[in-house]
Formats: C-alpha cells, sequence, structure tokens
C-alpha cells in the first residue's frame, strides 16, 4: 500500500513538473514575434556591407540605434540587418539604386506593422494619425537608423515635443504662461498613434487632468488648486465650460485661459 501510494505521487510530481513546464515554454513561445523579412521578386539578399558602400550617412551612426539590434553578423545573419526591413537587395546592387529594387518603408508601414504589430490596431482607432490614408508615414515621426527611433535621433520628452511641433506648429509656443505638462511631454496627454477619444487624448474627461492636478475631497467641497471644483466638473471636462480653454499655453492668462 505504501509503495502504490509512493509511486502515485512520484507520477503525479513528474507529471506535474512536465506540465508546468510546457506551460512556461508555450508563454515564451507566444510572446515573441516571427517575422519574415519583405520580398523583392527576383531578389537576393546580399548582406549590410553592401549597403554601406553607398548609403554610408545612414550606416555610420546605425550601431547607435535601436534598430541595430536586429543586426546579426556572420554568413548566416545575412537578412538580418538592412535587409531585414528593405528586402532582398542584390538588384538594387546591380542596378545601381533603381527605383522599385528596394522596399521602402517610408511609403508604406505594412513593413513596420511586421515587427509592431500593436500599431495596426492603434492606427484603426476613431482618432489617429493618417497613416492609413497615406497623408503621413512613420518615417514622418521616426528615424529608424537613429537614437531611439524619434525623428532627430533624441530620447527626451522635449526631443518628443519637437518631432511633434513639425507638424503643430501652434501648440508648440511659446506661450507667456507655459502649461507644464506641455514641457513634459505631447504624450502625457497624447496616444500619439491613436485612440478612441477625440484629438488622440488619453482620456475623455477630468481623469485626463486629474491625474497630474491632485484633488482633495473636504468637508467644504473637491477642492483642486485650492480652489472648489465639484461645480464645474459637473458641466464637462476641464478644457470646456468656459474654463482652461488654452490647454497648451496661453499668453494673457496663468489659468490657461484665451
Amino acid at each position: 500500500m505504501k509503495t502504490r501510494l509512493r509511486w502515485t505521487k512520484n507520477v503525479l510530481l513528474f507529471g506535474g513538473s512536465a506540465i508546468w513546464g510546457l506551460l512556461l515554454i508555450s508563454c515564451v513561445m507566444t510572446n515573441r514575434t516571427i517575422v519574415a523579412p519583405p520580398s523583392v521578386a527576383g531578389a537576393t539578399f546580399v548582406g549590410s556591407g553592401e549597403c554601406a558602400d553607398c548609403h554610408e550617412n545612414v550606416t555610420s551612426s546605425f550601431h547607435d540605434a535601436t534598430h541595430a539590434k536586429m543586426m546579426v553578423n556572420g554568413e548566416n545573419g545575412g537578412e538580418i540587418g538592412c535587409e531585414a526591413c528593405h528586402g532582398p537587395g542584390s538588384l538594387h546592387v546591380r542596378s545601381g539604386g533603381g527605383a522599385g529594387t528596394i522596399v521602402n518603408p517610408g511609403s508604406s508601414p505594412e513593413t513596420c506593422y511586421q515587427c509592431h504589430t500593436d500599431k495596426r490596431g492603434e492606427f484603426s482607432l476613431a482618432s489617429s494619425h493618417p497613416i492609413g490614408e497615406g497623408k503621413m508615414s512613420c518615417s514622418d515621426c521616426h528615424d529608424p537608423h537613429n537614437g531611439d527611433a524619434v525623428a532627430g535621433g533624441v530620447s527626451s520628452l522635449q526631443g518628443v515635443n519637437d518631432s511633434c511641433v513639425k507638424c503643430h506648429v501652434q501648440q508648440g509656443g511659446p506661450y507667456v504662461f507655459e502649461h507644464e505638462a506641455s514641457r513634459e511631454g505631447c504624450v502625457v496627454c497624447h496616444s500619439p498613434h491613436g485612440s478612441m477619444n477625440a484629438k488622440m487624448l488619453k482620456s475623455r474627461n477630468a481623469n485626463l487632468c486629474l491625474q497630474c492636478h491632485f484633488q482633495e475631497q473636504t468637508a467644504t467641497g473637491l477642492l483642486i488648486g485650492g480652489r472648489d471644483h465639484a461645480a464645474f466638473l459637473n458641466r464637462g471636462t476641464c478644457w470646456s465650460a468656459g474654463c482652461h480653454e488654452a490647454v497648451h499655453g496661453s499668453h494673457i492668462s496663468s489659468s490657461l485661459r484665451f
């Protein structure tokens, strides 16, 4: 009886460990995106060294770029480098850079979507940058060959702002009274790829502002900035109802009013 009990325990222990191991392996496997480089009809892979011969202005700083992590040295890594995004380059090299002989991700986001799978969904939301309509490309805001892929190769939030104000000039100021949130970065309030809320806002109501502006519930009301806002919040959002409409900055009011 004891032998049978010990055998049953061993089976359960071994079986449980095996199942747990399979679950761990499946989790690791499903969290990784496996993609193939884009194809170019009739072309073969030549390796990133061939690209550097003509595109030294791009490859010279690429070693510090986030996308450089995709580079693999050696014969077996020929497809993992420049050609991972641009497709096999033999025809491009042979023609001396002829049009249509290489994939240009700037013309279509599909190449970017191969790895950045979540961005396809974000650009399909109700409010988004017009990538799908072809009015913009990922490279308008991102430089895949430099730094952390933000245009200009910058990593600070102010650098992100510089990318935004290239198009949204008016929102960039300067203002007499600056909204500190704008200084911290446009992405504090906006989802840069897409959102279900108007103007790509992260929230459609006062919760957006309350992530920075501390509120205190007292016996006399809801204090924000030392003033009772309970009645105001019932009228709508902070930037409506005739209150803080100048959300990016103001020239006349420290309360950010026009």
